[in-house]
């Protein structure tokens, strides 16, 4: 029970890699809301897992909605420990000048602006607190980039910049701010990620990773675990390949 007692948020927790970070925080004695832009989703998963879990509706990439999430976040537990900015969009494969304005906008607004709005929104919180783990998922995209999937792997290189600004400022507060990078895995984005899902696109995929497969909810959900929890006090400033190799 490494995260008795904590608190989280994780955004886009009721799917995917989000999913899988929510289950294992709930296994291991958090208490989490489930915020997704799928309210419904994000109610079912809170409904399946009992007491411990609750849903919040939130468009990550508006100022509104995510001032309702962390006041109701700090309304139903007193105290926020963990946030996880999991949420992300990407756009389909194309060559980067044939990305529409809308489609980057929603990328930036997503996987970029969050991060910033999250932050307002609940870095007083933990600075007051001192003490306090943020954990950014951004990509091997933003380390190694796919071509094709340009203003995507633009984003999460910012997001791995961003954990690492972050992390170096908070860090007086006793406020830790590292990043997970995936790599692509059996998520709602696999099928944007390759643009179409066949066996070859998959096999070309998988070609790219040493250890030969893709990353699954549950890598995440250990390798967040870990730097959310106390056995990671002197980790900050991490971006964490979680990614078979596929950056070496």
């Amino acid at each position: 029970m490494r995260l008795a007692g904590k608190t989280a948020i994780v955004t886009g927790g009721a799917s995917g890699f989000g999913a899988g970070i929510v289950r294992k925080f709930l296994s291991e004695g958090a208490r989490v809301m489930i915020a997704d832009i799928n309210g419904a989703a994000a109610e079912a998963m809170a409904a399946e897992h009992g007491g411990n879990a609750i849903a919040q509706t939130v468009d990550v990439s508006d100022s509104t909605s995510v001032n309702a999430m962390a006041e109701a976040a700090l309304a139903a537990f007193g105290q926020l420990d963990i946030l996880v900015n999991n949420a992300g969009v990407t756009h389909l494969p194309s060559p980067l000048e044939e990305i529409s304005e809308a489609d980057f906008d929603r990328v930036l607004g997503v996987n970029v602006k969050s991060v910033y709005l999250t932050a307002r929104a609940l870095v007083p919180h933990m600075k007051a607190n001192r003490r306090g783990a943020i954990l950014n998922v951004a990509s091997t995209a933003g380390v190694s980039p796919r071509p094709n999937l340009n203003w995507y792997n633009a984003s999460k290189g910012w997001m791995i910049t961003a954990t690492k600004t972050m992390a170096v400022e908070l860090a007086p507060y006793g406020v830790r701010v590292n990043a997970i990078n995936p790599v692509a895995g059996e998520t709602p984005l696999l099928k944007s990620f390759m643009g179409e899902d066949t066996p070859e696109m998959r096999a070309k995929f998988l070609s790219t990773i040493p250890i030969g497969r893709f990353s699954t909810p549950e890598d995440m959900g250990n390798a967040a675990c870990f730097l959310c929890s106390d056995e990671a006090s002197m980790v900050t400033g991490v971006a964490m390949e979680v990614d078979g190799g596929r950056c070496i």
